[in-house]
This record gives C-alpha cells, sequence and structure tokens, in this order.
C-alpha cells in the first residue's frame, strides 16, 4: 500500500481542475476539496501549499455576523472564538474566507487530536488560503494568485485568530 501521498488542492490558472465551488441551495459556497496523489504535480502552472491537520473553514462575514462552516455544513464558530473574532476584525464590509482550522500543541505544530477537544477551542488560528468574495465582489474566476494577494493584504496585521497559508512556486 502506498503510503506516501500528497494533496494536490485542484487549482489551476485560478480554475478548479475536478469539482467547481458552487452555492449550495442553502445558498453557501462549497470549498474545493484535495485530491489524493502519489507524487506532486510539476510544471508552471502549479502552486504548493502546506496541507495542515486541522477542520476545513469557510469563514463568511457580512456586516457585522461571522459565520465560520465546516466543510460538511456545520456551524463550528462558537467553538472558535479566537478565530471568528478575526475575522470580524477585518477591514472590509463582507468576505468569504477558505481556510483550515487549527490547534497547536506547545512546539507549534497543528495537531488533529487537539482541534477536536472543546477545550483548545478559544486558541485556534484559521489559516487562510484563499479569498472567495470580498465585499460582494465574487473573486472565483480571478486566478488563484491574485487572490492569494489580495488576501495576504487583507489579513495585513497579525492577529492571533487568523494567519496567511503561505504558498510556495516551486517545482513539486
Amino acid at each position: 500500500m502506498e503510503r506516501d501521498l500528497f494533496w494536490i488542492a485542484p487549482y489551476l490558472d485560478g480554475m478548479s481542475l475536478f469539482r467547481p465551488r458552487h452555492r449550495s441551495p442553502s445558498g453557501t459556497t462549497e470549498p474545493c476539496l484535495p485530491t489524493a496523489a502519489k507524487s506532486p504535480p510539476t510544471g508552471p502552472n502549479w502552486i504548493h501549499e502546506i496541507k495542515h491537520d486541522g477542520f476545513r473553514v469557510m469563514a463568511r462575514r457580512d456586516g457585522y455576523k461571522v459565520r465560520l462552516i465546516s466543510r460538511n455544513g456545520h456551524d463550528l464558530t462558537y467553538r472558535f472564538p479566537l478565530a471568528a473574532a478575526a475575522v470580524a476584525a477585518l477591514p472590509v464590509r463582507s468576505c468569504l474566507i477558505d481556510g483550515e482550522a487549527i490547534a497547536c500543541n506547545d512546539d507549534g505544530l497543528a495537531v488533529f487530536k487537539l482541534i477536536r477537544s472543546y477545550r483548545r477551542g478559544d486558541a485556534v488560528t484559521l489559516c487562510a488560503f484563499d479569498l472567495i468574495e470580498v465585499d460582494g465582489e465574487d473573486l472565483r474566476r480571478q486566478p488563484i494568485e491574485d487572490r492569494k494577494q489580495a488576501l495576504k493584504k487583507l489579513l495585513g496585521a497579525p492577529h492571533p485568530g487568523i494567519a496567511f497559508n503561505r504558498h510556495f512556486d516551486l517545482e513539486g
């Protein structure tokens, strides 16, 4: 059995390769999900990111209201108040950020067992890796590099509840 799998985020030139994001009947936007691969992709059209060990979260802000929604549609806002406060503090009227909520151990490593515990929820950070919408503008058709640059600018000053997830333009 192959154990060395890489997760390939389905982006190429800013568009999904496998499953496009779309609005579900409830009005929420679903995240692009990674696909397992035996080796990392190569070529100039790929970027690479760290896959953190946490909960996939879509962070939605509409005015003063913030919601952190899992990929299965569960509202996690009450569980991760630090991340919710970080999204609420962003200098926008509305936004939709795709990311991974993580809880770190004392060495700074994301540990899945820790995020499952309700006791660590007040220390959870959202690792933001994509900006889907900002102030009513749908950014999904823009190249991923442009969305990431806009996200990095939006996050601006460091906040303990949200962090920009770096990407790498190197060969896999």
